[in-house]
């Protein structure tokens, strides 16, 4: 190595020395390198540095913003000056739900942005409310929201101890707050009695004669019921055959005005007769102590 460097010396010492024209050689050695431009990218403007600093800082204050919770309301003012704020609120299908209680469990306060606004978490809010069997929320661009609210139906009143309820078809408890056009709803008494309902209260859509006289249907140890009239007599129905002793008993008021007599109770649990019970009075011009009087279904008289 140390004699290839004095054989470089020797030869530039000997250039100079002999006063040799400036050729290949001495080319060679005062050539420098020469840095060449690389297209656009090389024409930065002056200010690139300044851009690329707010771009940082923009950066940071809106990860600040995040963590701090301001990010909803911020964007929520910039999208709604782009013209997506919830303007317009379009409701249907609400009868007991009070328009009050849509907006409260919508939580739109002024200003807020269609983009933002979380639909889904709407629904499931309003779907607490115990009158709501179903609802949708739909965004509708620019600024239109759009709720649609499918309600329980009140089917009868289901009573357990002192507590009274509105149920729906599927038993279902909606509110405990009777209001008074709901007073004259089929009242259904004891445990179970809001699962069993639409069976019983079938079978007395096919007596009607009957069914406007009934007051209250008690269902008794959780197999069967008993029908109290608006005049206070207990009919007593078997567990089978409930349709069959239904319209027994209305050829029988029909045939007889069972139903007016001065009785208190009908058991229709035996297949072969009747008990009918009798009222106070009844027994004493009878001129005894008769708990009740036994009929048979072949048609005696009673």
């Amino acid at each position: 190595m140390l004699a290839l460097g004095k054989r470089r010396n020797d030869k530039a010492n000997e250039t100079a020395g002999t006063g040799m024209k400036p050729g290949r050689g001495v080319a060679r050695l005062n050539r420098r390198p020469v840095w060449r431009e690389a297209g656009f990218l090389a024409h930065l403007p002056v200010w690139t540095g300044t851009a690329g600093a707010l771009g940082f800082l923009g950066a940071t204050v809106l990860y600040g913003m995040m963590l701090g919770g301001y990010t909803q309301a911020a964007t929520d003012a910039l999208t709604a000056e782009a013209g997506f704020s919830i303007k317009a609120i379009q409701l249907s299908g609400q009868r007991e739900t009070t328009e009050f209680e849509i907006l409260e469990e919508l939580e739109i306060p002024n200003g807020s942005s269609l983009l933002t606004f979380d639909a889904a978490a709407a629904r499931q809010r309003l779907q607490r409310n115990p009158w709501v069997r179903d609802v949708s929320v739909q965004k509708f661009y620019p600024g239109t929201l759009k709720v649609s609210l499918s309600e329980r139906v009140p089917y009868a009143l289901w009573q357990r101890g002192k507590i009274v309820s509105i149920i729906d078809r599927d038993g279902t408890v909606i509110t405990d707050e009777v209001k008074e056009r709901y007073a004259n709803l089929p009242l259904v008494v004891g445990h179970g009695a809001q699962k069993e309902a639409p069976q019983i209260l079938a079978e007395l859509d096919g007596v009607p004669e009957l069914r406007s006289r009934v007051r209250a249907l008690v269902l008794i140890a959780e197999r069967r019921w008993n029908l109290v009239l608006e005049n206070n007599i207990t009919v007593r129905l078997p567990e089978d055959g409930v349709d069959e002793a239904l319209r027994y008993l209305v050829r029988l008021d029909q045939e007889k005005g069972l139903l007016s007599r001065d009785i208190t109770a009908v058991d229709l649990r035996l297949k072969d007769r009747i008990v009918v019970r009798l009222a106070k009075d009844a027994k004493l011009n009878r001129g005894g102590d008769q708990s009740g009087v036994a009929v048979s279904r072949k048609g005696a008289d009673t």
